[in-house]
């Protein structure tokens, strides 16, 4: 396994003239995280979902007749609504009408509406998860949501600015040439062993693991 400061210099090596910092993502900070109202969180948990296979500014164009159609993504209103009424969703033709998506909304909406209850907010439950053990979130919201395992959990975290790593195909061939994984993770200990890795770089850098994650994958090709 590389340091940190190998795939720094790696980086930049084979950049050149570029602006390295610039290309980096940004996660917020937990004060910042938990001010985050859980309609905007329960709309970037939907939205995820519903880009998922699909062009992502498809989604997005659509998006403001979902938010009429969700109550605003309101998680108390949705967790409430009824078969008929998620049923009567498929028959409006503004929206994306995918049955096991749409019904996904109000189940995300009951795992959002339970987690407030004991955490002041959904917002505040993913500030206080660390990131030493992000692997552990996405499993959560994998067990207790619907349709946010594989890469999509990852992607709403980064969504809403929850500092995660990505298990995008350039990571995963990033920790391949270093010896890391054989392929791509999804068994605990390979999960684990990843989530290692990412911590012993964080402990180095003092970075996110957002940003080690896309320096990371700038590493392969080269």
């Amino acid at each position: 396994m590389k340091s940190f400061k190998w795939i720094y210099e790696h980086v930049c090596e084979h950049r050149s003239g570029e602006d390295v910092e610039a290309l980096l993502p940004h996660s917020l900070s937990k004060m910042e995280l938990e001010r985050v109202p859980d309609d905007r969180i329960l709309s970037d948990m939907a939205r995820r979902v519903f880009r998922a296979g699909l062009k992502h500014s498809l989604v997005d164009s659509k998006w403001p007749e979902f938010e009429k159609a969700f109550y605003g993504f309101d998680p108390e209103k949705i967790a409430l609504m009824s078969d008929e009424q998620l049923e009567n969703l498929m028959q409006n033709d503004k929206l994306i009408r995918h049955w096991g998506k749409i019904k996904s909304v109000r189940i995300n909406a009951m795992m959002v509406e339970e987690q407030a209850k004991k955490h002041g907010s959904f917002a505040k439950f993913l500030a206080d998860w660390p990131e030493n053990d992000i692997i552990g979130l996405w499993a959560f919201l994998k067990k207790h949501g619907n349709q946010l395992g594989g890469n999509s959990g990852p992607y709403f975290l980064r969504m809403v600015g929850k500092d995660t790593f990505i298990l995008t195909d350039d990571v995963v061939a990033g920790l391949k040439a270093q010896g890391i994984v054989e392929k791509k993770p999804t068994a605990k200990r390979d999960l684990q062993k990843v989530q290692d890795c990412f911590n012993q770089w964080q402990q180095e850098s003092g970075r996110p693991l957002a940003q080690i994650s896309r320096l990371l994958s700038y590493t392969v090709g080269w």
